[in-house]
């Protein structure tokens, strides 16, 4: 069964992916912050039963894991494949996790909240994840009645969840765009509209790979349609931007870029030792130079895969021993190797 960021999206490759994340919280307990550790754990156990047969919904396989016996490796792996948060990776307190076969559907179980439902796609489907999420929501919903009230809406943790306990995001790859002048002020601009824009593994220039997280700002006085709304325009905008300016770019700078790509891509195959700097920045172009056909592959490619799996901990994870920094180099490129397509 492949996992979501396994497959490909031709349809807007500078779209990486799509979230929609709903935070609930069970009427029948405090927050978790102010649960004691046996509620928790009784929470927990009635959580687990209640949803055993989640796959019935939508005919997934669903597996539960006890965060809690969960090694750190593991769970770091996670957090960097996205299932969850670094907040949830750190939990100290019982939290449960309900995860399908291809890692787009995942439910956190007394987190910084009672329930968190996530979904993730390839490409930019907000409509179709919400659709989802909002099927799972009531069948949820229909067994552990929420914590809602008639004017404020859903009841979080954080206030800044409160009312929709909405998320919806988009991860767009800006190489050309973000190294701009102007990107700074666009971002800001972005904010007005009530979109934030961040780097995915980094901010301004140390954002190496050029992947920018667009989500909402608020979820109170926004229905979930507005929200989607305006994350997928701004999404949409952005992408158009990227596309104008990465054409001018190619009309004005073809051979340089060209060259460029070719550059990325002979490094990537043939290197023996990478950083993780290096890897995403060269991933990067090569990511652009398949985009924009310069880079033509004997078969589809999952680049954002593979900028995944050469993160440190799901490297340790396939390495049968502990590595140290110059063995995770070696491994990085080793990965890349064995992944990167033949060019036709």
């Amino acid at each position: 069964m492949l996992k979501w960021f396994e497959c490909v999206d031709r349809k807007r490759p500078g779209i990486i992916s799509s979230r929609v994340r709903l935070v609930r919280n069970w009427n029948q307990y405090a927050f978790p912050s102010r649960l004691q550790q046996k509620e928790s754990l009784e929470m927990l156990r009635r959580l687990e039963l209640g949803l055993q047969n989640l796959g019935s919904l939508d005919g997934k396989h669903y597996k539960y894991y006890d965060l809690g016996e969960l090694g750190e490796l593991e769970k770091k792996s996670l957090q960097e494949r996205r299932v969850f948060n670094s907040t949830i990776a750190s939990q100290k307190t019982p939290t449960g996790l309900i995860l399908s076969e291809e890692e787009d559907t995942a439910i956190v179980l007394n987190g910084t909240d009672h329930i968190r439902i996530q979904m993730l796609s390839p490409g930019l489907h907000l409509g179709e994840l919400w659709t989802r999420c909002d099927q799972m929501d009531d069948y949820i919903n229909a067994r552990f009645p929420y914590a809602f009230d008639k004017k404020y809406g859903y009841l979080t943790s954080f206030p800044t969840n409160v009312g929709t306990g909405m998320r919806a995001s988009a991860v767009l790859h800006l190489p050309t765009l973000s190294m701009g002048k102007k990107f700074n002020g666009l971002v800001a601009e972005m904010g007005r509209f009530g979109a934030s824009v961040r780097g995915v593994y980094g901010e301004g220039s140390e954002n190496y790979g050029a992947l920018y997280e667009v989500s909402n700002q608020k979820t109170l006085g926004l229905t979930e349609k507005e929200i989607l709304d305006l994350v997928n325009r701004v999404a949409l905008q952005l992408l158009a931007q990227e596309k104008q300016v990465r054409r001018m770019t190619l009309e004005k700078h073809r051979l340089e870029y060209t060259d460029e790509a070719y550059k990325s891509y002979g490094v990537l195959k043939y290197a023996r030792r990478m950083s993780a700097k290096d890897a995403m920045i060269f991933l990067s172009q090569m990511m652009s130079g398949i985009a924009d056909g310069i880079l033509k592959t004997r078969e589809d490619c999952a680049v954002y895969r593979m900028m995944l799996g050469i993160q440190p901990a799901n490297l340790q994870k396939a390495s049968e021993r502990p590595l140290g920094k110059e063995e995770l180099d070696e491994a990085r490129a080793t990965y890349i190797r064995s992944e990167l397509p033949e060019l036709l």
